[in-house]
């Protein structure tokens, strides 16, 4: 079985969101993808994000109509900051029976992979699968330093449509994907604004998840 994980704030999660997860889980060839909402996120810091609580019943709000999602509370309930290494060993123990984890991410944030904890570890334990972002450029990946040295040129062809997918096999038997995916200009940001401001986010979010934001009053201020 080869299961993609999905980590995130998910301050909402959005269309965006299932747009990346859907992306990725045709073009891997993923049986699952398991959302994983942070609990206290080592890298975002926020007076605007939600509590966990409700962050992960607006994941499950969101999932309902998609079997093949489904979502874990590892990190919601997890003692202290959370780190994603610390968060696959744990999966890896729990489930014995997957014999292959892929880490879906976006671009944005992979450019930022060699500041998380134990990087390396990381490389070694699971499969990187990482989808475009419009905020973000594929030739930047260079400068991911725990990463071994990737073609400029076909960076170049990824960034430009001319490649949609690029791979790269790495020494520890685990694989990068670079998916090149149409893009979705929504993010968490821009919705929970539009939702302060009491502009319409339904394009953007399941009707209800609409309805919970509003019930629990929830990015109102």
């Amino acid at each position: 079985m080869h299961i993609g994980l999905f980590g995130g704030t998910f301050n909402p999660i959005h269309s965006c969101h299932l747009h990346i997860a859907g992306h990725a889980q045709t073009k891997c060839h993923l049986d699952r993808i398991i959302f994983i909402p942070t609990g206290d996120p080592p890298h975002k810091q926020s007076t605007s994000l939600a509590p966990a609580h409700h962050r992960l019943a607006m994941v499950h709000l969101a999932l309902e109509s998609h079997p093949t999602f489904s979502v874990s509370d590892i990190e919601i309930h997890a003692t202290g900051v959370s780190y994603t290494v610390d968060t696959l060993i744990t999966l890896q123990q729990q489930h014995q029976d997957v014999t292959r984890w892929s880490f879906i991410i976006g671009l944005d944030a992979f450019l930022d992979l060699h500041t998380w904890k134990s990087a390396t570890r990381l490389l070694q334990l699971c499969n990187f699968i990482v989808c475009s972002r419009p905020s973000a450029d594929f030739t930047k990946v260079p400068s991911v330093t725990c990463l071994p040295p990737i073609s400029p040129h076909s960076l170049r062809n990824l960034e430009s449509g001319q490649i949609q997918r690029l791979e790269i096999p790495l020494p520890t038997g685990t694989q990068l994907t670079f998916l090149s995916l149409p893009p979705c200009e929504a993010s968490a940001s821009s919705i929970r604004t539009s939702i302060r401001e009491g502009r319409d986010v339904s394009h953007w979010l399941p009707p209800s998840l609409e309805s919970y934001i509003l019930k629990h009053h929830l990015f109102q201020v």
